[in-house]
């Protein structure tokens, strides 16, 4: 799917766009070829009014997609927003470069678990992240059939031809005037029908209303015959908060991740059932933030601490927290404190002018914790030698209060995910 746009067709005709952060889509088809139908707006219109106009701005005849990137699902149409780290959109294999390096960031933060998709699958050029995900979930269902799901007790009211457990006098009279061999009762009943089941039916049954792909609703279809036969419910939130993990369902805990993700964010088109809708976003500050935290990690450097998110109080009941404090302890006894605050914004690297509220916040981030140099970290299509500037208050040397602006590129040459960027970022801080 690493081109622009992209029709093929698996019993259904299905459309895939991708784009990039703050790109503009609408009603007309632009330079690329992308372009949204009247239902497919309508649908991203009353998405966006239900969550406060947190994911896009709605303009005329069309949106514009803010700092949240990942897959929103229309009935046959996915849309994939890619994260960008410069203004210029150029050529088609941008779209292919940052497809694989949003995959890999989720891997690396964790919110994608890659290894358990098949190898032919990620190679699979119209697949979305979505499909991934919809491919980890069928895999985990599978895995949990193979090994047996879980049977509970729970309590049934029915008519029965024993008579087991205690007898309900008054249904018993209403039901079995005329069949005297029959018992209604209230009996505990051994069997599939428990919530954890329930849920992991309930993912499977939206997903088969969902994809387009053939091989996933092959899948689909074999996984839904060989489930038990058990009642399928509404499920919400509150579902999810009722899961104790325990022995026996510890097994659940990748699928029951992986079906509220789907169940929580699906809006079925009750009206027309033509236009379901899946979305899933992520905070692209939030992932920046985590990613460089993680990387960090990765240099194993035995005298470093990198700790996340850290606070203090700062006044009366309010608090300021840095995304990341590091430690190295010297031979000498005498640690050195540096402080990161990632940035996922676009900056001019040839004449950074960050914002005065960030440098007024990494000063008070350097005497709070007590860090000769700090540094607002931002994404950039290439790396760049920078230098310290001075805070001229607060420390008698200006030298022991500085901050840098710091620009990383996370794709490496070959326009892979750069999984060296820790140990540039350590070079940049000395």
């Amino acid at each position: 799917m690493f081109g622009i746009l992209k029709l093929f067709t698996n019993n259904y005709m299905s459309r895939i766009i991708q784009v990039f952060e703050f790109e503009k889509l609408t009603l007309h088809e632009d330079w690329r070829g992308r372009y949204l139908k009247q239902k497919e707006l309508d649908k991203l219109y009353e998405y966006n009014d239900k969550n406060d106009n947190v994911y896009f701005t709605g303009i005329r005849e069309g949106v514009k997609f803010k700092n949240y990137v990942g897959v929103i699902q229309i009935g046959g149409l996915t849309i994939e927003i890619l994260p960008k780290t410069d203004k210029n959109v150029s050529e088609d294999s941008d779209f292919s470069a940052w497809h694989g390096a949003l995959l890999n960031m989720l891997k690396v933060c964790r919110y994608i678990n890659i290894n358990s998709v098949s190898e032919a699958s990620l190679k699979r050029k119209h697949n979305s992240i979505l499909d991934l995900y919809f491919e980890m979930y069928l895999d985990e269902v599978q895995s949990l059939l193979r090994a047996g799901l879980v049977k509970k007790y729970r309590s049934d009211s029915s008519n029965v031809f024993a008579l087991k457990g205690r007898l309900d006098f008054n249904k018993n009279i209403q039901k079995n005037l005329i069949h005297q061999e029959r018992f209604f009762t209230e009996h505990q009943v051994y069997d599939y029908e428990n919530l954890v089941n329930q849920i992991i039916l309930k993912g499977l049954t939206i997903l088969g209303s969902l994809t387009y792909n053939s091989q996933l609703k092959d899948k689909i279809s074999r996984l839904r015959v060989s489930f038990p036969e058990i009642k399928e419910i509404s499920i919400q939130k509150y579902h999810f908060d009722k899961v104790k993990e325990n022995r026996k369902t510890v097994a659940y805990t990748r699928a029951l991740q992986i079906a509220k993700m789907i169940i929580l964010n699906y809006s079925p088109d009750i009206r027309s059932g033509q236009e379901n809708m899946l979305t899933l976003l992520f905070d692209m500050n939030k992932l920046w933030e985590e990613y460089v935290y993680r990387m960090l990690l990765r240099t194993k450097d035995d005298n470093l601490t990198v700790s996340f998110q850290n606070k203090q109080v700062f006044w009366e009941g309010r608090t300021i927290r840095p995304d990341l404090v590091l430690i190295r302890r010297n031979d000498n006894d005498d640690d050195e404190t540096f402080v990161i605050d990632t940035k996922w914004k676009v900056l001019d690297a040839n004449n950074p002018k960050p914002s005065d509220n960030d440098l007024k916040q990494m000063y008070a981030y350097n005497l709070y914790w007590n860090a000769k140099r700090s540094m607002l970290l931002y994404p950039n299509s290439k790396s760049i030698d920078e230098k310290y500037g001075n805070y001229w208050k607060g420390r008698e040397v200006p030298e022991n209060n500085q901050c840098k602006v710091g620009f990383i590129n996370i794709l490496d040459e070959g326009d892979f995910l750069n999984l060296d960027i820790g140990e540039e970022i350590l070079s940049k801080l000395n």
